[in-house]
């Protein structure tokens, strides 16, 4: 046999063993050519400005490179393994290294490039689905078409030409390493030679649920005043990250074989062919894994809820809109609320209209407020609030001695809080008026133009609220002290009212908001977001259970006379698999329940600086993690299967 026909043959051969390996490859070029493409896409100019389309894929891309290159890198370690006792063999027939690594680099060029090329023309026919997904998420009205650009096709076979000379040199660097005799023992040897488990072990396995439990505990106290100051802040969320990623190591290294053992230790030495096939292969392998395992968890972890984070602010547009436009149009200048419900009476666009007088006063409200306000850097004794009058607010009635706050969201109550009741001061330029607290509403009332964001408004009785408004700090008071709000009647008006409110011309746009506008903005920005974190995620969640198969691959390649051992003892095939199957939901398992719990603890920490709705964008997102993580897990016990048939 010919050197040009031994390559043919393995080539055939390692399409057929390593299917997986190459749809990875496929989709790594596919994912990072329509990427990069959608950099190049003229249609991204339809954004116009709106999104910082071009800038936000090109950073995402170089991530985007960093996990293809680390996946495939990896997954050459393992494929270049499993072949040693085929390059010993090379070598015992008299080839020398040098010819045995040109044979492997060819084949490899056959291997990568076809898949490459292949990948390519799959990604540009998805390319125009790209952008048509991101112009649908983020709201831009542009037209998709299908695009082949140059400059990303020379980008893609630079990164993945760069990618192909590491993979090389990996592998000439381990054929001239190895002897003969340790290619021969390369797959042979097992990962952990230790079958008791030491008291370093229980040690280190304590110390790891610890430390992850600590890292929890810290971030549910993140805001809610236990911490006081920015520095408490700053410390405590890099503890929070040391001890979770240390916690994570430490139980993949001693907490999963101390739990196993206990497990095991309770059937007091009565297992089952399922428990030896499950549990006791998890006990020796999950130690030496515990590096890759801390990685692909904490990436896991930050892809999750980093999308749970884009996703809550995204979903959450509308709600969020509400509070800061109370109304569909806010406007905060007299002229140019005239200017246009004159716009809007001459298209005969019904509307009512509401107006609010504002003044800011200083309040005093250190014997209300539950927190310490150090971490939000806002004095408690001297906090500016937007007040309006009873008589601008229907349906309330407050004696002259009350006050009642309105509009608050959840960013306020955690990091401020304030109590049901109290005594307040509210400050004039000369006078101080004390006052009784009397509760806080949810609504908002006023624009963020007045209520700088966050702040609550003060209700107080008419009488105070003019007392005050004589006595008014002219420091402290806006520009404009009308408040404006207009509500279209018909909802089919709505859009109509929106593009004429864009076409206006007002002394300063800076004091006026549309709703509508206000959600297609944020929309727009954690749509991009959303969409790049979603990318990039999938890249991950494709790379990462690419690398847990080919795991499971060696491992079963590696039990594979044990199964025939057992299957001559009398096990059926459906003995093995259940047995299987259990170990495959904890080697997948354990990784994405862990993963998932930190990005619980840690979406859960501060998701209210991102929306108004926790629950249900972070359930969608982790059903459809857990969803697409499960078909490694599948194709793994499929894999298996095979090799459970293959045993007799």
């Amino acid at each position: 046999m010919n050197i040009n026909q031994l390559i043919f043959r393995n080539f055939k051969k390692n399409v057929k063993n390593y299917y997986l390996y190459v749809f990875a490859l496929m989709f790594s070029a596919a994912l990072y050519f329509a990427f990069v493409t959608l950099q190049y896409d003229p249609a991204l100019d339809a954004t116009k400005g709106s999104i910082k389309g071009g800038a936000a894929v090109r950073a995402a891309s170089v991530l985007l490179v960093a996990i293809v290159s680390i996946f495939l890198l990896y997954a050459n370690t393992i494929f270049i393994k499993r072949r040693s006792k085929e390059i010993g063999l090379f070598q015992l027939i008299g080839m020398t290294k040098t010819r045995i690594f040109r044979i492997l680099t060819a084949e490899n060029f056959m291997l990568y490039f076809s898949s490459l090329i292949v990948g390519i023309l799959i990604g540009f026919s998805f390319s125009k689905a790209v952008i048509m997904i991101l112009f649908k998420i983020t709201d831009t009205k542009g037209i998709a078409k299908l695009h082949f650009s140059e400059e990303a096709l020379i980008q893609t076979l630079i990164v993945f030409g760069v990618i192909y000379l590491l993979i090389m040199t990996m592998n000439y660097l381990f054929i001239k390493r190895q002897t003969i005799l340790a290619l021969f023992r390369v797959t042979s040897s097992t990962e952990s030679k230790t079958k008791k488990i030491s008291i370093l072990e229980i040690i280190i396995g304590i110390l790891g649920m610890i430390f992850i439990a600590s890292g929890y505990y810290i971030s549910a106290k993140l805001f809610d005043g236990s911490f006081t100051s920015m520095n408490a802040l700053s410390i405590a969320m890099v503890s929070i990250l040391a001890l979770v990623i240390i916690g994570t190591y430490l139980f993949y290294k001693g907490s999963v074989r101390f739990l196993l053992n206990l497990m095991r230790k309770s059937k007091k030495g009565y297992l089952s062919i399922n428990n030896v096939l499950s549990l006791s292969s998890i006990m020796f392998r999950m130690k030496s894994n515990a590096l890759l395992l801390t990685v692909i968890t904490t990436v896991s972890a930050l892809a999750i809820g980093l999308l749970c984070l884009s996703y809550i602010s995204y979903y959450s547009a509308e709600k969020s809109a509400e509070d800061y436009v109370p109304n569909d149009f806010a406007i905060n200048n007299i002229k140019d609320a005239a200017s246009f419900k004159a716009a809007l009476d001459r298209k005969k666009i019904a509307y009512t209209e509401k107006k609010i007088d504002v003044i800011q006063v200083k309040a005093n409200v250190k014997n209300i407020s539950e927190n310490t306000f150090e971490n939000t850097m806002v004095d408690s004794s001297a906090m500016t609030l937007p007040m309006i009058s009873e008589k601008s607010v229907s349906g309330v009635d407050i004696a002259p001695n009350e006050t009642l706050f309105t509009g608050y969201n959840d960013v306020l109550q955690r990091t401020a809080g304030f109590k049901d009741s109290g005594q307040i001061e509210l400050k004039g330029k000369r006078e101080v008026i004390p006052q009784k607290y009397i509760g806080l509403d949810r609504k908002f009332l006023l624009s963020t133009y007045f209520t700088g964001g966050g702040l609550p408004t003060a209700i107080v009785g008419d009488s105070v609220f003019n007392k005050l408004k004589q006595d008014a700090d002219s420091s402290i008071q806006k520009e404009s002290s009308v408040y404006t709000g207009i509500d279209i009647s018909k909802e089919t008006d709505v859009k109509k009212a929106n593009q004429l409110f864009a076409k206006m011309t007002f002394s300063d746009n800076s004091l006026n908001a549309s709703r509508m506008e206000t959600v297609v903005s944020q929309k727009q920005n954690m749509g991009l977001i959303m969409f790049i974190v979603g990318f990039l995620g999938l890249a991950f969640l494709i790379t990462s259970g690419c690398i847990l198969y080919f795991k499971q691959m060696d491992e079963s390649e590696d039990e594979k006379p044990n199964y025939t051992i057992l299957r001559k003892l009398g096990f059926t095939e459906k003995d093995l698999l259940t047995g299987i199957i259990i170990k495959q939901l904890f080697n997948f398992g354990i990784p994405l329940t862990v993963g998932l719990l930190h990005s619980y603890f840690a979406v859960q920490s501060g998701w209210f600086f991102f929306g108004t709705e926790l629950w249900t964008p972070m359930i969608i997102v982790m059903i459809i993690y857990t969803a697409l993580y499960s078909i490694f897990g599948i194709l793994s016990v499929l894999y298996y299967k095979k090799i459970i048939k293959e045993a007799l």
